[in-house]
């Protein structure tokens, strides 16, 4: 393959290409495989980053913002964490490479290089359309990562941990997860940060919910101060399935989540919270992409922000409901605590609607803690700075416990409550 770089490529353009380029022959993958790498990349190369003139990408834009990217770094430079739950399945993914899988009794792991190995992820690898960065990147660099297969009426009791660690470099990983019918299964994809060095990661996972499977799958962001993470979730819903899909930011400098999420299948329900916490000069955006595409599905979704520092976020949200999808029901709220002058949060929800007997609504708030709620706080002997931390976390909270799982929800609200006392 031989690409050339141009004046119009930005520094950090240049540095994928280059990337690329050098390691090209060390990428994992058949000649399917390697042929759609070429492809991927030439396209990235010709379209650029995203700019804010496409519509998706608009209040991020990547090209701007995303000013250089590390050199990639192959070899693990990073160690195993403690699971966030005592004795939960840790399937570690070390600087992007998996490791010694794991036995979880009665699912079928494997690592994700195998699949690029004979060429069964081809297809896979595939860019979403002409503005999916993410997977044009993704597809073009992922090493490893790994395949999960829950076979149908399987109870997997025992959450699964998705640990990705790393330090500096880049790290590109993929993992596919296919759930039976009438499975059930708790998910951790779990990003972390091993050092304080720069990092450019990106990672798509896609979920395929067979009919009645029912599933929690929750991402927890901690990336380092210096990170870019792009990530993104690939969802597709059977008949009579139920998503609880929790997404936590806690962390990163450029952060953009994107969760495209299609209803295939009637009575099925999609629960989707997310929580951004945001401080410094990070950049954090949300977007999500919802299809209801049949009739009789329900989803609601609720994201919370917290914004201190002169961090910017972003939360995008799109419900589309096919002619065919009567008796849809969506709704989506966003609300922010605004905790300075100087932060920002841009909010765009959209309901594209083609049916006419369905539910649908979305709303936004955007304020500071209520006066009188710390006033009853402080005239009951609790500093200032307590008081505005408790109503914070209360804030917050408030979506984690909706969680049956006790000691997750313990786990999380341990998360947030670090990071409050952290930046507040």
């Amino acid at each position: 393959m031989n690409i050339q770089t141009t004046n119009r490529l930005t520094a950090a353009e240049t540095a994928l290409i280059e990337s690329y380029m050098s390691q090209v022959g060390e990428l994992p993958g058949d000649g399917s495989v390697a042929a759609l790498r070429d492809r991927l990349l030439d396209d990235l190369k010709k379209s650029g980053l995203p700019t804010r003139r496409v519509e998706s990408w608009h209040y991020t834009d990547l090209k701007t913002l995303l000013r250089s990217v590390p050199t990639s770094s192959p070899a693990p430079t990073a160690t195993q964490v403690d699971a966030l739950i005592d004795g939960a399945h840790v399937l570690p993914v070390l600087q992007g490479q998996a490791q010694a899988a794991i036995v979880v009794e009665g699912v079928d792991v494997t690592a994700f290089s195998a699949s690029l190995t004979d060429g069964t992820a081809a297809a896979e690898l595939m860019a979403l359309d002409k503005d999916d960065a993410i997977g044009k990147i993704n597809g073009s660099f992922a090493r490893d990562g790994y395949r999960l297969a829950i076979p149908a009426g399987i109870s997997v009791e025992t959450p699964i941990e998705l640990q990705a660690v790393h330090g500096a470099g880049q790290v590109h990983a993929r993992f596919p997860v296919s759930v039976g019918a009438g499975a059930r299964a708790t998910v951790i994809e779990r990003h972390r940060s091993a050092t304080g060095e720069a990092a450019f990661i990106s990672s798509i996972s896609e979920i395929v919910l067979e009919d009645r499977a029912d599933m929690v799958w929750v991402i927890l962001q901690e990336q380092g101060a210096e990170d870019t993470h792009l990530g993104q979730i690939r969802v597709r819903l059977g008949a009579e399935s139920k998503l609880k899909l929790f997404v936590v930011n806690a962390g990163g400098k450029l952060v953009r989540q994107e969760l495209r999420i299609n209803v295939e299948g009637e009575g099925s329900e999609l629960t989707l919270r997310g929580v951004n916490l945001l401080g410094q000069e990070t950049h954090t955006d949300v977007t999500l992409v919802l299809g209801h595409n049949v009739p009789h599905t329900n989803s609601t979704e609720i994201i919370r922000n917290v914004v201190f520092d002169r961090a910017k976020g972003v939360f995008q949200g799109m419900i589309r409901v096919a002619p065919d999808a009567q008796k849809t029901d969506a709704k989506m709220a966003c609300n922010t605590l605004l905790l300075t002058d100087d932060g920002e949060f841009s909010v765009k929800p959209e309901l594209e609607i083609f049916a006419d007997d369905v539910i649908c609504g979305h709303g936004a708030t955007v304020t500071d803690i209520d006066k009188n709620h710390l006033y009853y706080l402080r005239s009951r002997g609790i500093p200032e700075n307590v008081a505005r931390a408790m109503l914070v976390n209360a804030f917050v909270a408030e979506i984690v416990e909706e969680l049956e799982d006790e000691k997750l929800v313990e786990a999380l609200e341990g998360v947030i409550s670090a990071w409050l006392e952290k930046h507040a």
